[in-house]
C-alpha cells in the first residue's frame, strides 16, 4: 500500500540517494567502535527516513521500481561473481547437499511448529544465503582468495538460486503454471549460457569487447545491462520473480565475458560493481528500510519474541548444517567462517516474507519479524565470520565495506 508523504516525489528520490551516501560515511565514523557492513546502516537509515519515523520518504510506484532495479542488479552481480571453474566438483556438491539438508530440517521444524500453509515459503526464506550481500564483504577481506573462497561462492550460489527457483515453482503469478514457468526459466538459462559460451572462441567478439573497454562505447557494460533488463522483462512476463531472471543474466554474462583476458574481465567487473554497489543496489536496501513495517513489529510482543527465534534458525539451519557438511573439505577455522557467512540472509527473506504476507499465509507482524532477523543476520554473522577466519583476514578487513 502506497503511503502519502508531503514532500515532492523528486525530493523523496534525493533523500533516498542521500541516505545511500550517508551510510558508508557513517560506517567510517563508527569504525573505531564497531565495524558495520554498509548495508545495515542503509536499512536503518531507510527506517529513519520512512513513513513510520521521520516521514521524509514514502512507498510508491516510482520508488518501488527503483528498489526493484537495485534488487535486480544485486542478484545480477551475485550471478556474475560466481566462478564455475572454481566451485565445480566438491564445493558445489557439498553446497547442494547442505542446502537440501537445511531445507528438509527447516520444513520439518516449521511443520511441527504448526506453520500450516506457510511451511514451504517460510522454509524457503530460512534456507537462503545472501550471496550478493556477503560476497563484497568476503572479497574485501581477502577471503575469496583463500581455501574458503570456492566453498563460500558455492554455498551462496546454491543458497540464492535454489530458493528463488522454488519461489518460481510454487508461487509464480504469471499465466503459466509453476512447473512450466520454472522449466522455461531454466531452459532459457541453459540455452543462453550455451549460446554465449560458444562466443568464447570468437576473436571478433573478444576484440570488440576489449577495444571498447576504454572508450565511450563500453560494449561489455552495455551488453550486461541489456541482458539484465531483457532477463528481468522475461521473468516478469512469465510470472517469475525478477531475482531469478537477474541471477540468470549474471551467470550468462560471466560466461560471455570469459572471452576477455583476466585483466579485462576484472575491469568490467569493477565497472559493473560501480554501477551496482555505487548507485542502484543501495537504493534497494534503503527502500527495504522505508517499506519495513516497524509498527507491526513493535506492537506485537509475539513478533518481537520471534526475532531471536528466526535468527537462531538461520544459524542452525544454514550455519550449523554448512559447518557439518564441510567437515572433510576445510579446516575448523575457515569452516566456521563459511558457516557464519552461509547463515547471513536478507534479500530472499524480504521476498519470501512479503509474498507470504500478501497471500495471507502469515501475519504482517510475523513477516516483519522474519525480515528483522535477516537484518540482524547481516549485522552479526559476517563480522563473526571475519573474526573466525583468523587475525590475518581481520587485518585485511579493516577497510570499510
Amino acid at each position: 500500500m502506497d503511503t502519502v508523504i508531503g514532500l515532492d516525489l523528486t525530493v523523496q528520490v534525493v533523500v533516498l540517494a542521500l541516505a545511500a551516501v550517508l551510510a558508508p560515511l557513517l560506517v567510517d565514523r563508527l569504525e573505531r567502535w564497531v565495524r558495520l557492513p554498509s548495508v545495515v546502516l542503509e536499512i536503518v537509515l531507510g527506517i529513519l527516513i520512512g513513513p513510520q519515523v521521520l516521514g521524509l520518504v514514502g512507498t510508491g510506484a516510482l520508488l518501488e521500481t527503483l528498489s526493484q532495479l537495485g534488487m535486480a542488479m544485486l542478484f545480477f552481480l551475485a550471478g556474475y561473481e560466481i566462478d564455475f571453474r572454481a566451485v565445480r566438483g566438491r564445493p558445489i556438491a557439498l553446497a547442494g547437499l547442505g542446502w537440501a539438508v537445511s531445507f528438509a530440517l527447516a520444513a520439518g521444524a516449521l511443520a511441527l511448529a504448526g506453520a500450516g500453509a506457510a511451511v514451504m515459503i517460510m522454509a524457503i526464506g530460512v534456507c537462503s544465503t545472501a550471496l550478493g550481500t556477503t560476497l563484497p564483504i568476503a572479497r574485501d577481506a581477502g577471503l575469496l582468495a583463500g581455501p574458503v573462497g570456492p566453498h563460500l561462492m558455492a554455498v551462496g550460489a546454491v543458497g540464492e538460486f535454489a530458493p528463488i527457483a522454488l519461489l518460481a515453482l510454487l508461487y509464480s503469478e504469471g499465466q503459466h503454471s509453476g512447473r512450466t514457468t520454472l522449466a522455461i526459466a531454466l531452459a532459457g538459462l541453459a540455452i543462453a549460457a550455451a549460446a554465449l559460451g560458444s562466443l568464447r572462441r570468437s576473436e571478433r567478439v573478444s576484440r570488440l569487447l576489449s577495444a571498447t573497454l576504454g572508450t565511450s562505447a563500453q560494449l561489455a557494460v552495455r551488453l550486461s545491462m541489456l541482458v539484465l533488463l531483457a532477463s528481468v522483462l522475461l521473468a516478469a512476463e512469465i510470472g517469475v520473480d525478477i531475482a531469478l531472471g537477474a541471477f540468470a543474466a549474471g551467470v550468462c554474462m560471466h560466461v560471455l565475458l570469459n572471452a576477455l583476458s583476466e585483466r579485462e574481465e576484472a575491469l568490467v567487473q569493477s565497472k559493473l560493481d560501480g554501477i551496482g554497489f555505487g548507485a542502484v543496489v543501495p537504493l534497494f536496501f534503503v527502500y527495504t528500510g522505508v517499506a519495513f513495517d516497524l509498527d507491526a513489529l513493535v506492537s506485537s510482543p509475539v513478533a518481537l519474541a520471534l526475532i531471536p527465534v528466526f535468527l537462531a534458525a538461520f544459524a542452525l539451519v544454514r550455519g550449523a548444517v554448512t559447518f557439518a557438511v564441510a567437515a572433510r573439505a576445510l579446516e575448523r577455522a575457515p569452516r566456521k567462517a563459511l558457516a557464519a557467512f552461509a547463515a547471513t540472509e536478507l534479500p530472499i527473506v524480504v521476498i519470501a516474507a512479503g509474498t507470504a504476507a500478501e497471500r495471507g499465509l502469515v501475519a504482517e507482524s510475523v513477516a516483519a519479524a522474519m525480515v528483522g532477523a535477516a537484518m540482524l543476520s547481516v549485522l552479526i554473522f559476517p563480522l563473526v565470520g571475519l573474526r573466525w577466519a583468523g587475525k590475518d583476514t581481520a587485518a585485511v578487513a579493516a577497510t570499510p565495506v
